[in-house]
């Protein structure tokens, strides 16, 4: 199997994606060893980040022998996709779809996850040899797009980013979603609890993800 089908196996299995957006670069490294330890192990740093770069190639050398998959997230141009990639991230994530990263990505044979919200969009995402999509905004989609989607593209992966909760993951893994991103809802405590209370969030999503899939 190829490296990019590689981390593709593993991001899925892995399933939950943390997007993290720290303030500082330290908040950034520590947000991301707190969600790794409450159990969401796709690490998504987003370049919104102070030195999101320092942050992926940190996590890269420390859990390089782990099941963390460091990727970046909030990538606006191949610039930027490069940059994450040299710095040891797995995989790339962009708001919107963008050829030129797509190129770069290519080339390293790294996932690209663009954010798609047309079957226009998602169409040209596959053009590019995207196999993952990334649905946002998800909050504004909803859980029926997947549906919707796999009506005339039904090959095509989607992982949900933006509106995705404890309360509705459930609909959205019905639906067919590949993997779910989750966001805000992780470090919504993190000004009175500290990353302990971070952890602790993490960890009720990837106990929410045990119990739906058991169920």
């Amino acid at each position: 199997m190829s490296m990019k089908r590689d981390i593709l196996s593993q991001l899925e299995k892995n399933f939950l994606f943390a997007v993290v957006r720290g303030s500082t670069q330290a908040e950034g490294y520590e947000v991301s060893k707190a969600v790794f330890e409450g159990g969401i192990k796709n690490i998504e740093v987003t370049f919104s980040t102070p030195n999101a770069e320092k942050v992926m190639r940190q996590l890269a050398d420390e859990f390089a022998d782990t099941d963390m998959v460091v990727g970046a997230g909030t990538v606006l141009d191949e610039v930027a996709a490069r940059i994450a990639i040299l710095n040891g991230s797995k995989f790339v994530v962009s708001p919107s779809f963008n050829k030129k990263i797509a190129r770069i990505c290519n080339i390293y044979t790294i996932p690209y996850l663009p954010g798609c919200g047309t079957i226009t969009e998602v169409s040209q995402a596959l053009e590019a040899g995207c196999e993952v999509v990334k649905l946002f905004p998800g909050g504004l989609l909803g859980p029926g797009f997947i549906k919707d989607l796999h009506g005339p593209i039904p090959w095509v992966e989607a992982m949900p980013s933006g509106g995705v909760s404890l309360d509705n993951m459930d609909q959205w893994i019905a639906s067919g979603a590949w993997s779910v991103g989750v966001g805000s809802a992780l470090t919504k405590n993190l000004k009175d609890g500290g990353y302990g209370a971070v952890t602790a969030s993490a960890k009720e999503f990837a106990d929410k993800l045990t119990s739906i899939r058991t169920n």
